[in-house]
């Protein structure tokens, strides 16, 4: 409520005192929102909910039975979809609004137990066989067409994770510290093309006007992929890392061009960082070899003034954007 427009009235004599004093009153009791609040919980719930399904079918598989389970996740999925085809509303290319405020938690539950379903007929019945592109590229397909038709982010961001699943690059932690994956160089150029293909994606979700909101999503994912592979190769290619770098600079500048353009300081921020740990690798690797491994003076050095310029850069574009954050 407007107390200063309430005072100028009241100043003018359009509205009597009672009027501006209730209003003061009632601005003292605003009401507290809790519908952020609310919503992390429905979040949560779902999670809980499709967590505590996994467990329950991991340890009840004896007593239960493969098919009673099969059937009760194929119950929630099909009523999960059921009521989110009766209850949508029309489909557009633009941003459709759910028609309630439980939709898209119902469609995010049958969307996950969805993906129980099929991972655990492929695990007892093996249906798909050792094609297990197929076994990931189905979901995906399911997933994608989901968002779209729902208009769901959150079920864009599943269908993005299993496309990098389909690509080859669902790989665990363990997986990089036993194999070193990270040397893999289909796994760094999978990743770069993947990464640039979200980017790409967004790009033109936007400008096409082909649920344009998706873009931020397919930027954000695109972003992350693509810099934390380009990262990879050039840690892993010792002959070209000048070369490798400069390419990676050049990108990175264009990149963060556009983030300043569509005025988000996360993509910038984010743009800066990545090509800021490619920087303080290149120049310390330069040292390392001009210097002949003594190193530690001039590379502590470098750490502390590069890292106060960043900090710099940091302000001055966030000033340039005006703080408007587009996320």
């Amino acid at each position: 409520m407007n107390i200063p427009l309430f005072k100028r009235l009241h100043a003018e004599g359009l509205i009597s005192g009672k009027a501006l004093e209730q209003a003061e009153a009632h601005e003292g009791h605003r009401l507290f929102s809790l519908f952020r609040e609310l919503r992390l919980l429905l979040y949560l719930g779902v999670l809980l909910l499709t967590g505590g399904l996994g467990i329950v079918v991991y340890k009840n598989i004896d007593t239960i039975g493969h098919q009673a389970i099969l059937a009760f996740i194929a119950l929630i999925t099909s009523g999960s979809f059921y009521y989110c085809l009766r209850k949508k509303n029309g489909f557009s290319w633009e941003k459709v609004e759910a028609p309630n405020s439980f939709f898209d938690y119902i469609l995010l539950l049958g969307c996950l137990s969805l993906l129980i379903f099929l991972g655990y007929w492929q695990y007892q019945y093996d249906i798909f066989g050792d094609n297990y592109r197929l076994a990931t590229f189905i979901p995906m397909v399911i997933l994608f067409a989901s968002a779209y038709y729902f208009d769901h982010l959150g079920v864009l961001s599943l269908a993005v994770t299993n496309l990098a699943a389909w690509a080859g690059l669902s790989i665990t932690p363990l997986t990089l510290i036993k194999e070193n994956s990270f040397a893999d160089p289909r796994l760094i150029f999978t990743g770069i093309l993947l990464g640039s293909v979200l980017l790409a994606s967004g790009r033109l979700s936007a400008q096409r006007r082909i649920k344009a909101h998706f873009e931020t999503t397919y930027t954000n994912f695109g972003l992350h992929l693509f810099f934390v592979a380009s990262l990879a190769g050039l840690f892993i290619y010792d002959t070209v890392f000048l070369l490798w770098f400069a390419v990676l600079a050049v990108i990175a500048f264009f990149m963060c061009v556009q983030g300043i353009r569509r005025r988000s300081f996360y993509f910038v921020l984010m743009i800066v960082l990545y090509t800021y740990i490619g920087l303080c690798y290149t120049v310390l690797r330069l040292l390392w070899k001009g210097l002949q491994g003594d190193t530690i003076a001039p590379g502590l050095l470098w750490l502390g003034l590069s890292a106060f310029g960043v900090a710099v850069l940091l302000i001055r574009l966030n000033r340039k954007i005006h703080s408007h954050d587009s996320l």
